[in-house]
């Protein structure tokens, strides 16, 4: 999934439409209208984002409105959380051992 992800968000105008999307859910057009894009291309980079699990669309009459789905950002938070652990632990490692190596001055 994380490699998806990445991939996806990889490309700066799927990065943009997702940063977009943080704010709510928005109709293609605004979508279009915000990127300054022709909406084929938009429509191009959505339905990248959609196949990896990050949007998803509802129709609502003729507009799909677009919105960022939970669960890939939750597994790309637990996935880093796993390095501030292990570097936090590194760190707290290096500061214990250069207070034990301190000496004291005279």
């Amino acid at each position: 999934m994380r490699t998806t992800m990445f991939r996806a968000l990889g490309e700066p105008n799927r990065l943009r439409i997702v940063e977009l999307l943080r704010s709510g859910p928005l109709p293609v057009g605004d979508i279009v209208d915000q990127l300054d894009r022709d909406q084929p291309h938009v429509s191009k980079h959505l339905r990248v984002l959609s196949d990896s699990g990050i949007v998803a669309a509802q129709r609502q009459g003729r507009q799909r409105i677009y919105r960022l789905e939970s669960e890939p950002f939750t597994e790309l938070q637990e996935w880093i959380d796993t390095f501030e652990r292990t570097w936090n632990e590194r760190l707290d490692r290096l500061g214990a051992f250069l207070r034990d190596s301190e000496t004291p001055e005279t």
